[in-house]
């Protein structure tokens, strides 16, 4: 059996749908919500990639790397927040997020 372009495509719709659906349902806990962001960026890289091998051209893959790289910064921003976030007020609750308005 060959794994082809159909196989990696519907991966990668499976991973978006778990993550939209991890927003959409959990709307409390704000780790689960950046894990679902995740999801949704991973999914977005095996299309890119996947793409780019089917179509023999490289840039797919660099993009990758740039949504890599922006997942590695979101990540590390929104886990700095939370930690912020959590030292002054006790929790991580989605509902006590609008203190935070400037």
């Amino acid at each position: 059996m060959i794994i082809g372009l159909a196989h990696y495509l519907t991966v990668a719709a499976i991973l978006f749908t778990i993550g939209v659906l991890g927003i959409f349902v959990n709307r409390r806990n704000v780790i689960v919500i950046l894990m679902s962001i995740e999801l949704i960026l991973l999914a977005v890289n095996i299309n890119l990639v996947s793409f780019s091998v089917f179509l023999h051209d490289v840039v797919g893959q660099i993009y990758a790397m740039f949504v890599l790289t922006v997942a590695a910064a979101e990540a590390a921003v929104g886990l700095a927040i939370l930690v912020t976030f959590f030292r002054w007020r006790g929790g991580i609750e989605v509902d006590d997020a609008s203190v935070m308005r400037g």
